[in-house]
């Protein structure tokens, strides 16, 4: 096994049980279903390993749970995309990073968006700086990764569906290994 598959499968098995701070599943369940979901649409193998770890920023950063119960954001993005950028090409690292503009930026762009958004993505969006303004938008989608970011943040947001069977993480090794520098 690769390096950075042991890395993944390490950190997603010892957090396996922590629940997607107020959403209603399990975080690794959660990127489970959002790389399951890039899979569904036959997206490029770079967005579908964006998609699985999108969230593993979450399972980095100390005590991600008392930052949302304090209402704290502990930039889950920035610190995923920093680990991702050591072991991927930009291709995977950039959406990863871009995933919470990109819901500022629907939010913005996009006015039935924010009535699909669950509770807890709306409580966040807010922490995560709320609407994009015009300068913002324009920033955002000239920015590379940004259209793919959008893709994943779709697929995040309907992968958050409890005890919903996924594929195992080992399923998408191949792609992991793939993309994955040496």
């Amino acid at each position: 096994m690769s390096k950075t598959f042991n890395e993944i499968s390490e950190l997603f098995s010892v957090r396996v049980g922590d629940e997607y701070l107020g959403e209603d599943v399990k975080l690794v369940e959660h990127m489970l279903q959002c790389g399951d979901l890039a899979k569904s649409v036959s997206a490029p193998d770079y967005l579908i390993v964006a998609s699985l770890l999108h969230d593993i920023g979450h399972l980095l950063v100390d005590d991600a749970a008392g930052g949302h119960d304090a209402e704290v954001d502990k930039h889950h993005d920035i610190v995923g995309a920093r680990w991702i950028e050591e072991r991927f090409p930009a291709t995977v690292s950039e959406p990863v990073r871009l995933h919470v503009a990109a819901k500022r930026y629907l939010v913005t762009t996009n006015h039935d968006y924010l009535s699909k958004l669950s509770h807890a993505s709306v409580q966040t969006l807010y922490m995560q700086g709320g609407p994009l303004n015009q300068e913002e938008v324009i920033e955002f989608i000239s920015r590379e990764g940004a259209e793919d970011a959008v893709r994943v943040r779709l697929w995040d947001d309907l992968a958050k569906v409890r005890d919903k069977p996924t594929s195992t993480l080992l399923e998408f090794k191949p792609l992991i290994d793939s993309l994955a520098r040496s």
